[in-house]
């Protein structure tokens, strides 16, 4: 088979690695992305949008059982798991299309199957790609790794697909465990937890950390362990398994140490949820002046590697783990590759969401990371409680804060927890992209009634300007 040559040869089409196909052709380069799977990667087919659909539906179960309170008699009310799973599916797929159909769009060749480089060929990258009907080989200016990552593996629980779980199997149960074990209580544990105990599951979350959610505020953290404990979810932080082992029924006895007494509980199935790997195996990197640090290449402000020509997006390229950060990557790199001038990736201002019950979001520093780096602040906060649209929602659970610093009034972070947050954090994160300060805000006119004018009464509250509480 003849050699292919392209300007820019994407490997992966995740949301790293697709949305840089785009941009790349958008540009005028001459574009492929090699994918192995399925387009739209990780996050579409089996992580971001399938988890939202199946957490959709335990909102709508919660808010049927609660309706009377809403004066609304719901009776007979039940779950139909096969269909809850098969509508996750579906979203998954039609938005799979979606994206095959913007390669077409936009004139960028699909190669499916396994990329790997292959050293140098007059000036240009060569990558082996390993399709079902055999190897091609590729040659291309600029190479953009965008292979992203995959769940950490325990060796005491390898996932079997029965009694041990991944994320993959917890998307696609063919029932609801009577007892879920949850080891990890990042995102993914923490919004499987909320799915599976909304689903009927009697669920407890094994954390060695101090806390759920240690990437968010304190106070954030706090609210939401005492709400999932309010749903009948058992948190174990602090804790360690100092020893596990299968039963004669198939289910799990795990023994664990924590703060407080020694104790053993049972599991029918156990959910690996113990942070992520980057996919650097099998890309051809050994030979070549790419860096590896702890399974995540190594680049610099503007994706490139130590390699000429080679590039790496999204979650190899390390943390923060979120595809929307692939995706801003994406641009970053193809129009410096183009010869552009983008402003490098500010990890600062990256919004993060976790969709469990009740959401959280947040921008910035927290408290705590604000005062560390010697900032004197001003810390607002106003609770939902006192918001008339989440009072007419039922939605009063939860707060908005806000960190600014004392001198300057720079907005250097905002942190939610409530329902629907996850829509409203994108307002701060314009904020601070535009540096704007807390005169800026006040000034702003936020719609009423609505939950955002949370936000601006926090923005007052840090001022002592308050006016609803």
């Amino acid at each position: 088979m003849a050699e292919q040559n392209f300007d820019a040869v994407v490997v992966g089409g995740g949301p790293g690695g697709y949305v840089a196909a785009i941009r790349a052709a958008q540009l005028g380069l001459r574009t492929a992305v090699v994918e192995k799977a399925h387009m739209g990667g990780i996050c579409l087919n089996w992580g971001c949008i399938p988890t939202k659909a199946l957490l959709r539906s335990a909102d709508v179960l919660r808010l049927m059982t609660q309706s009377s309170g809403f004066g609304i008699q719901a009776q007979g009310v039940s779950v139909d798991l096969q269909a809850v799973v098969a509508r996750s599916r579906s979203v998954s797929a039609q938005l799979q299309r979606g994206v095959s159909h913007l390669m077409k769009k936009n004139g960028v060749t699909v190669l499916n199957g396994h990329g790997r480089l292959a050293g140098r060929q007059a000036g240009r990258n060569r990558l082996s790609v390993r399709t079902e009907s055999g190897e091609q080989t590729v040659l291309a200016r600029h190479v953009i790794l965008a292979t992203g990552a995959r769940a950490r593996s325990l060796p005491d629980f390898p996932v079997d697909g029965q009694s041990v779980w991944s994320y993959r199997e917890a998307l696609v149960p063919k029932a609801v465990p009577t007892r879920l074990a949850v080891i990890g209580a990042g995102v993914i544990g923490i919004e499987f937890a909320s799915f599976y105990r909304a689903m009927g599951a009697q669920v407890r979350v094994i954390e060695m950390g101090d806390r759920i959610l240690a990437a968010e505020d304190e106070e954030v953290s706090a609210h939401v362990a005492a709400s999932l404990k309010k749903d009948g979810i058992e948190l174990h932080t602090g804790t360690r398994i100092v020893a596990s082992g299968r039963q004669a029924d198939g289910s799990w006895k795990l023994d664990l140490q924590g703060p407080g007494a020694a104790q053993s509980v049972q599991a029918d199935v156990v959910l690996v949820a113990a942070g992520i790997v980057g996919n650097v195996e099998e890309l051809g990197l050994e030979g070549t002046a790419v860096k590896v640090d702890r399974s995540h290449i190594v680049t610099d402000a503007f994706c490139a590697t130590g390699e000429p020509g080679v590039y790496a997006i999204g979650d190899v390229a390390g943390a923060p783990w979120l595809a929307h950060k692939a995706s801003h990557e994406a641009v970053i790199c193809v129009e410096h590759i183009a010869g552009l001038n983008p402003a490098p990736l500010n990890a600062d201002a990256i919004p993060a969401c976790t969709y469990s019950h009740p959401q959280v979001a947040h921008v910035g520093l927290t408290e705590t990371q604000a005062k560390a780096g010697g900032r004197a602040v001003r810390v607002g906060r106003f609770p939902f409680a006192a918001n008339g649209k989440a009072l007419a929602m039922g939605s009063t659970e939860g707060f908005v804060k806000v960190i600014f610093d004392e001198q300057s009034g720079e907005l250097l972070g905002a942190h939610m927890v409530g329902d629907e947050v996850t829509e409203m954090i994108q307002g701060y994160a314009i904020a601070m992209g535009l540096e704007t300060t807390e005169e800026d805000l006040m000034h702003t006119v936020f719609a009423h009634p609505t939950q955002s004018e949370a936000m601006h009464e926090a923005v007052l509250a840090a001022y002592g300007r308050a006016l609803h509480i």
